[in-house]
């Protein structure tokens, strides 16, 4: 699950993100409302995670923004005003959840969670391929009932193929979804990540790849 937090409190901003990405999530930040702008056209995004005043481009105009570009990207609008007033307006700008704050940690990952599985957006609840199976929110995965000790990374990478199968997945897509904007282009993360989640998947195997192509799930 990629997230985009626009926060223009950087401490609260990387105090999210730190809390996102323990939960296995890959998180980028915007500071301003015209950089989160910049960013929804070159990434795709589950779910953002919206201040409503924010500086260069109002947390509303962000909203309105994504609505007439019919992007699928879930917004979470984050607001120091809880009043039923603001709250409505949030809605009616775009805005598909709202928090006041302050707020839970726990709060917002499962409001990020809720969003990310309403429909129009492929993430069940639970997951399951052959005798592999996926609890997200519960950061869970077995096989064949036995418990897998998977990293953050390897956990992220298999539930992407999970969510896509039977479809392939090339390393620029798992690159995309799994590691955030800061991540080198060139690096050799994801092939690295599939050859340990392959040895812990164990017999028979589980992930197939597609010379030239990318990865999808037997």
């Amino acid at each position: 699950m990629r997230i985009l937090v626009v926060e223009d409190d950087e401490d609260l901003a990387a105090g999210v993100a730190r809390g996102l990405r323990r939960k296995g999530m890959a998180v980028d930040i915007s500071i301003d409302g015209g950089s989160a702008l910049e960013k929804v056209a070159l990434y795709d995004y589950d779910v953002m995670i919206l201040d409503r005043d924010l500086p260069v481009v109002h947390g509303d105009d962000v909203a309105r923004e994504l609505l007439t570009r019919s992007d699928s990207t879930r917004i979470l609008m984050l607001t120091a005003s809880g009043s039923l007033h603001d709250r409505v307006s949030g809605l009616y700008v775009g805005a598909d959840d709202y928090l006041p704050k302050p707020f839970a940690m726990a709060e917002l990952e499962a409001r990020v969670r809720a969003l990310a599985r309403r429909p129009g957006s492929a993430i069940p609840p639970t997951l399951s391929n052959g005798d592999i199976t996926m609890d997200p929110a519960a950061f869970q995965a077995e096989r064949a009932g036995v418990s897998l000790k998977l990293t953050r990374k390897e956990f992220m990478v298999l539930k992407t193929l999970m969510e896509a199968s039977p479809r392939v997945i090339s390393a620029e897509d798992l690159l995309e979804k799994v590691w955030d904007e800061n991540a080198d282009p060139f690096t050799n993360a994801p092939r690295i990540t599939i050859m340990t989640l392959r040895r812990k998947l164990g017999d028979p195997p589980a992930i197939e790849t597609i010379v030239g192509v990318g990865y999808r799930m037997t």
